[in-house]
């Protein structure tokens, strides 16, 4: 897509960077690896600085104000006025790719073991949501939420959204 990528894994390389992606993963894990390795101030940071953070699935969990069912020990870093909930369509066994609207345009995307937006704060803006309403793409200012995978499918028009927020940025 043109832009340079680099695997973010302590506070000088995310100091290097003009944008993040929180991937997906196990929110659970990624949360306690936050801590491990004390990025939790860092990345709070980061976002404060109004530098571009793209969640996707467990990376929405992350950004979510409100996990509501969190695992013990859990912590977002509560950066979204958002509620969401972990694992809302179901296990493994129940992923699925669809084709959605995304800020008003069509993109084939994935879910996986996905999160679900079930609350949308003050200042966040919908990008996405399913045919019976669920909201699964989201938006606050620097801050790109999406319950979904849209690396998985080839198609690249949300990584594209992103990168031009980046650019915007600069």
């Amino acid at each position: 897509m043109g832009v340079e990528s680099l695997e973010v894994r302590n506070a000088a390389d995310l100091a290097s960077v003009d944008g993040l992606i929180l991937p997906g993963g196990e929110s659970t894990t990624i949360s306690k690896l936050i801590d491990i390795f004390s990025l939790r101030k860092t990345l709070s940071d980061f976002i404060s600085l109004g530098k571009p953070v793209f969640g996707t699935c467990a990376g929405m969990i992350m950004l979510a104000k409100e996990v509501l069912d969190a695992a013990s020990g859990q912590r977002s870093l509560e950066a979204m006025d958002i509620s969401v909930r972990r694992n809302a369509f179901g296990s493994q066994l129940d992923s699925f790719e669809t084709e959605i609207e995304f800020d008003g345009k069509p993109a084939t995307v994935a879910f996986i073991r996905a999160p679900i937006v079930e609350r949308v704060g003050a200042g966040v803006e919908v990008l996405s949501k399913l045919p019976n309403g669920a909201v699964v793409a989201v938006r606050s200012g620097n801050l790109l939420a999406t319950a979904f995978h849209p690396e998985l499918t080839g198609d690249n028009s949300v990584h594209e959204y992103f990168v031009a927020m980046v650019s915007k940025s600069l």
